[in-house]
């Protein structure tokens, strides 16, 4: 028994000498990775320690006891460019910090002087020195329907490579109607109002659907009408009604007034409908009734009016139609009528010419004799 105490006692000797101190063991290295350094910008690993030495937190040859960690994810995730902060201690005494920041999709300069970023999930960001290749919103705009509306607008053509590096600037109008300010070609697309929804989901699809079918519509545009009409014959684009694009030509001279020209879109072959174009064919049939029964109202008030002038008018023809033909039978009549007196007459010389020779004969005759 005493063996066995003797044993255990040396044991945990042998451990003890062996393993450092805990109590005593500082940070002798401090890790700092920004994942998105080279994509977004916003900070860097000098400003992240920055800000920890500011709050007393940066880690370097403090006591690994004293370090706290949760301190440090609460300090970093309170700025307003991190999304996610992770740290943590190993036993060699590195303290390892991982960031990912926020992704913005777009910077607002509105007209009544605000100027923050947009990130990918609606959030607003202040502004900073960062500079990057990104959209530009301009116009009329409170920060409620940038959050909202126009962030997922912006999501759907970063998410795009093709309209991200087309379009440059979005434009909101009073009307709330959108413009986008492309890259190439010197003309304004016009795709109408945002669809709105209290629902924070039904929103997001009900947008992300619109915007996904303007662009389509307008990537047809570009295949089929600007490649072969040339990029910059039109100033302004509108895809405001479905089914169709209106465009404005360019004006070659300074005081003629623009013409609307209205392109069909082409339509592609076997594609899938979408839900966007489903309920835009039902606005249409909601909207087609109405518009048919102003045309049967204006109908029947135009009808009754151009009938009783048509038929007046016909009366009149055929009134004196009637006369004239009335007026030929009569002289006809007084044509056949002279015509027959003459031949009476004719008749009646004939019979005493012929009563005369044959007196004039037996009067002869008589003398003869």
């Amino acid at each position: 028994m005493v063996d066995i105490v003797i044993f255990i006692y040396l044991g945990f000797a042998m451990v003890s000498w062996n393993k450092p101190d805990e109590a005593n063991k500082v940070c002798i290295k401090v890790d700092i990775n920004i994942e998105d350094e080279n994509e977004n910008g916003f900070l860097k690993t000098a400003e992240v320690k920055h800000l920890l030495e500011s709050h007393s937190l940066y880690p370097l040859s403090k006591k690994v006891k004293d370090i706290n960690t949760r301190s440090i994810e609460d300090l970093l995730l309170r700025t307003a460019f991190v999304k996610t902060a992770q740290c943590y201690i190993t036993n060699e005494g590195y303290v390892y910090i991982t960031l990912t920041q926020r992704t913005p999709v777009m910077r607002v300069k509105a007209d009544n002087g605000d100027d923050y970023y947009i990130d990918d999930n609606g959030g607003v960001m202040p502004n900073s020195q960062y500079t990057s290749d990104m959209i530009i919103v301009t116009g009329q705009i409170s920060r409620y329907y940038a959050c909202r509306y126009l962030s997922i607008l912006a999501k759907v053509i970063m998410d795009d490579d093709f309209w991200r590096n087309q379009i440059e600037q979005i434009n909101l109008l009073g009307d709330r109607t959108i413009e986008l300010v492309p890259r190439v070609g010197e003309h304004i697309i016009n795709i109408g109002e945002l669809p709105n929804h209290r629902n924070k989901e039904r929103r997001q699809q009900l947008v992300s659907e619109f915007v996904a079918n303007q662009l389509h519509r307008m990537d047809l545009f570009y295949r089929y009408g600007l490649k072969v009409a040339g990029w910059n014959k039109y100033s302004y684009i509108s895809l405001e009604y479905p089914n169709q694009v209106i465009c404005t030509r360019r004006d070659l001279s300074k005081h003629a007034k623009p013409i609307p020209v209205v392109v069909q879109t082409p339509q592609p072959e076997n594609q899938p409908p979408t839900a966007s174009s489903e309920e835009g064919k039902k606005e249409n049939a909601d909207k087609k009734p109405t518009s048919d029964a102003k045309k049967t109202e204006e109908k029947a008030d135009n009808k009754p009016t151009v009938k009783s002038e048509n038929k007046s008018a016909s009366k009149t023809d055929k009134s004196s139609s009637k006369s004239d033909k009335a007026t030929s039978k009569s002289e006809k009549s007084s044509s056949k009528t002279v015509k027959s007196s003459e031949k009476k007459q004719e008749k009646t010389d004939k019979s005493k010419k012929k009563s005369d020779s044959r007196t004039e004969k037996s009067s002869t005759k008589k003398s003869k004799h």
